[in-house]
């Protein structure tokens, strides 16, 4: 598959065939693909929690209450995380000029921000599997006992989950309609009304 190709077809499934579990193959080649984002510093604070079989039950009674039931067919969820200490730490290296872990120095926290792009990578390469994904977020409120419940880290943040199976919709959605016009979102030279 051409990259327009997977980047036209990427959307959100919603529903899943239970009875098709996501092949190893494509599986492995979805977590490779997420380690080639972008990093800044090539910090690589990301990390990757997979979740299948009796595993998601838990996640499903921990994980997050923020989706329909629909969801909960997939085969397959992965969880990716961020990590702000890795970070600090590698822009506190001598390569880096700067001789402390101020956190004040970052525009934007990049952690968040470079798993996000893992993730969409992750997304595209379940398309180019032949494969459904959801980006669903985990209500904060969860959090602690999602971690808690999987031995995560406490300096491990999940920036949402990715379910994956293969979709099993009847209905497709169709959100053209609904798609902000290019013209209101890229401004060339100046921001114009």
């Amino acid at each position: 598959m051409e990259l327009q190709d997977a980047i036209s077809a990427r959307r959100m499934v919603r529903t899943f065939d239970p009875d098709r579990p996501v092949p190893e193959e494509a599986l492995q080649r979805i977590l490779r693909n997420g380690t080639r984002a972008p990093s800044a510093g090539f910090s690589q604070g990301q990390a990757w929690l997979v979740l299948r079989g009796t595993e998601l039950e838990k996640f499903w009674m921990y994980g997050s209450d923020a989706v329909g039931d629909s969801v909960r067919t997939a085969p397959l969820v992965i969880v990716p995380f961020s990590c702000k200490r890795i970070y600090l730490e590698r822009y506190a290296q001598p390569d880096k000029g700067w001789t402390d872990m101020d956190e004040a120095r970052w525009p934007v926290p990049f952690w968040h921000i470079d798993t996000g792009m893992a993730a969409m990578l992750q997304l595209l390469t379940a398309v180019d599997e032949g494969l459904g994904a959801l980006y669903f977020g985990i209500i904060p409120s969860q959090v602690r006992a999602f971690k808690e419940a999987f031995g995560v880290p406490e300096e491990y943040d999940p920036i949402g989950a990715i379910a994956v199976g293969y979709d099993s919709e009847t209905e497709k959605r169709d959100l053209r309609s609904r798609r902000r016009p290019i013209e209101d979102l890229v401004h060339y030279g100046a921001w114009s009304a």
